[in-house]
């Protein structure tokens, strides 16, 4: 795993990778560089067989300010769209092969520790469990900007809190809680900003813990291509395939066996491994 600017990565015992936006003097604002390093850095845990969760904060007091606009307007511009692609490697329609975060075989949570405002509060809905601190201040003011919210935003967020919720946050670009995006369902619960990031690694080293990798990581895919599926019986049929495929496989067992026991199981499957094309 490289060596960051902007970002800090460390993996625990537990086998939980904790990944910090690191520039508390900017609010953790994301410049280019910061973007890339985010990308790579969990990319890279996501591919570490040893990483069975990972924990997504920012350092300071903020979770993350948004993208950096110290340049003002120009930060959107033509000049600035060409830059941003460039330096990241990208196109526009290849973008979301990069930050498709949800295609991870790991499971991922954000511990909202601060402001989310922006790119810093769509970057979050990318990730599996969201917990917010209670006060937190969030907002997505795009359009007060005459932009439009990104990140696959307006993919998610509907199915999360509903039509007339979204377009109400979106379209008027007002402030908002950590304790009003838990009672509207965007973040699973709200605390006291120090409970924060606690929480998370206690729910992330549950999953580590307990979650067969394999497992979480084909259900993760289940449930979020059964999103973008309209046909219910073909979601129930793939269901029931891919139940009787893990139950073939080794840590069905020992999962089995730990769950009659009450005994803490020792996985061993990689969540890396693949599932056979003609179940």
């Amino acid at each position: 795993m490289g060596t960051y600017q902007f970002v800090e990565v460390e993996v625990d015992d537990a086998g939980v990778g904790i990944v910090t936006f690191n520039r508390p003097e900017a609010k953790n604002a994301m410049n280019l560089a910061m973007t890339g390093e985010v990308s790579d850095a969990l990319w890279a845990l996501d591919a570490d067989e040893a990483v069975r969760a990972i924990v997504v904060t920012g350092a300071g007091s903020a979770f993350c300010a948004g993208v950096d606009v110290s340049e003002g307007a120009a930060t959107f511009g033509a000049d600035s769209h060409e830059e941003h692609n460039a330096q990241l490697g990208v196109t526009d329609e290849g973008i979301t092969e990069r930050f498709a975060l949800w295609r991870m075989r790991t499971p991922t949570i954000a511990a909202i520790n601060g402001a989310a405002i922006g790119a810093g509060m769509t970057v979050t809905l990318l990730f599996d469990i969201r917990i917010a601190a209670e006060d937190a201040p969030l907002r997505f003011p795009f359009v007060r900007m005459n932009l439009v919210p990104e990140a696959s935003s307006t993919w998610i967020l509907p199915r999360l809190i509903g039509v007339s919720r979204t377009l109400e946050l979106f379209l008027t670009g007002r402030f908002f809680t950590g304790a009003e995006a838990a009672q509207m369902g965007i973040v699973s619960r709200a605390v006291p900003r120090e409970e924060v990031l606690p929480d998370a690694l206690e729910l992330a080293h549950e999953i580590a813990t307990y979650a067969a990798p394999l497992a979480a990581a084909v259900t993760k895919d289940l449930v979020y291509r059964a999103l973008e599926s309209t046909d219910r019986s073909e979601t129930m049929t793939e269901e029931t395939r891919l139940t009787w495929w893990t139950g073939t496989q080794p840590d069905t067992i020992e999962g089995v066996t730990a769950l009659m026991t009450n005994g803490v199981p020792n996985f061993k499957q990689s969540k890396l491994t693949p599932v056979p094309d003609d179940l």
